[in-house]
C-alpha cells in the first residue's frame, strides 16, 4: 500500500470515527430540538466553518459541472438525512442502522454502471459485505425479534441509495481538479438551499436562544465542526483517493464504533452477540479491501521452475 492510499485509509477511519460517535451528540439535542431542526443549524455550521478556513469562491464555468454539486447536495445532505430522519419515525433504530449499511452495495453497483470501468466489481466485495452484514444485524437486533415496518424501511432503504448516489457525484466531482474543501462547501450550500422547502412541512423554529444553554451548543458544534465540516471533507478525500466503492466500505465501521461508543461514554454494557458482531463487522472489511484471487496467472510461475524464487 503506498503513501497516498494510506492517507485515504486515514481520512475514512477518521470519518466513521467521529460519524459513530455523534448519535450521543444527536440523543442530547433531540430533548430541546426537532430532527430537522439539528440537521439544518448543523449544515449551515460546517458551512460557514468551511467558508473561514478557506474564504475563497469556487468559479465554475461549465454548466454540467454545476448540475453534478446541485445533484450531490440534494442527494448527500438534504435528501438523505432526511429520510433517514423520517425513516426513524416509522420504524426500529435497528432496522434504519442495519438497512443503512447496505450503502457500500449500492455504491459498487451504481460506480460499475456510471464511473464506466473505474470501479471493478471483485468477489470479495461481496463476500466480504455479506459477513459485515452478518455482523451488523447481530449488533443492531442483539437478540431482538425482527420487526418490519414497510414505509419506514423503505426510506431506509432509499436513504442508502442516495448515499450511494452521493458518493459516486463526488468521485466524479474529485475529477474536476478542484479544491476539495471547496467543492464540499458548494455541495452544502446546495443541500442547505433544497433543505429550506422541508423546513414549512416540519416543525421548525429559528429559537436560537436554545444556544444559551452550554450542552447544547457543544453538541450543535461538534455536529456542525466535526461530523459536517471535517468528516465531509475528510470523506470526499477519501473517495478522491481509494474510490467510492474502497471508501464506502468503511461505513460498515459505524455500528462498531457506535458500540465502543456506548461502552466508553454511557456505561453500557457489551454482549456476547455485539462481540461477534464486531469480530464479523472488521473481518468483512478486511475481506472487502483485500485483493482475492482465484486463478493462477503466469506471473506466479518462475521462469525457472529449479530456481527458487527468493
Amino acid at each position: 500500500m503506498n503513501k497516498k492510499n494510506s492517507l485515504g485509509h486515514l481520512y475514512a477511519f477518521i470519518t466513521v470515527l467521529i460519524w459513530g460517535t455523534t448519535f450521543i451528540s444527536t440523543k442530547v439535542l433531540l430533548t430541546g430540538f426537532e430532527p430537522v431542526e439539528i440537521l439544518f443549524f448543523r449544515f449551515v455550521i460546517g458551512f460557514l466553518a468551511l467558508i473561514v478556513v478557506l474564504p475563497h469562491p469556487l468559479k465554475i464555468t461549465d454548466k454540467k459541472q454545476e448540475i453534478t454539486f446541485i445533484l450531490a447536495g440534494i442527494c448527500g445532505v438534504s435528501l438523505y438525512y432526511l429520510a433517514e430522519n423520517i425513516a426513524l419515525t416509522y420504524t426500529l433504530a435497528s432496522n434504519v442502522g442495519v438497512i443503512i449499511s447496505i450503502a457500500p452495495f449500492f455504491t459498487a453497483i451504481l460506480s460499475h454502471l456510471v464511473l464506466k470501468g473505474e470501479e471493478k466489481l471483485r468477489m470479495n466485495f461481496f463476500i466480504g459485505f455479506l459477513v459485515a452484514m452478518a455482523g451488523i444485524c447481530l449488533i443492531s437486533f442483539n437478540g431482538a425479534k425482527l420487526q418490519i415496518n414497510p414505509m419506514g424501511d423503505l426510506l431506509a432503504v432509499l436513504a442508502a441509495l442516495l448515499w450511494a448516489c452521493y458518493s459516486v457525484l463526488t468521485k466524479k466531482i474529485s475529477g474536476y481538479g478542484y479544491n476539495t474543501i471547496q467543492t464540499t462547501r458548494r455541495i452544502f450550500l446546495y443541500g442547505i438551499i433544497f433543505m429550506i422547502p422541508a423546513l414549512f412541512f416540519f416543525d421548525f423554529k429559528l429559537e436560537l436562544g436554545r444556544f444559551a444553554n452550554p450542552v447544547y451548543l457543544f453538541n450543535i458544534l461538534f455536529l456542525g465542526f466535526c461530523a459536517s465540516a471535517l468528516c465531509f471533507v475528510t470523506w470526499n478525500f477519501a473517495v478522491k483517493i481509494l474510490g467510492a466503492v474502497k471508501t464506502s466500505i468503511y461505513i460498515y465501521m459505524v455500528p462498531v464504533v457506535t458500540v465502543i461508543t456506548s461502552v466508553l461514554v454511557l456505561h453500557e454494557k457489551i454482549t456476547g452477540l455485539a462481540m461477534l458482531g464486531t469480530l464479523l463487522i472488521l473481518i468483512g472489511l478486511i475481506l472487502s479491501e483485500t485483493k482475492l484471487s482465484f486463478k493462477k496467472t503466469t506471473s506466479d510461475i518462475p521462469v525457472n521452475p529449479e530456481t527458487p524464487e527468493t
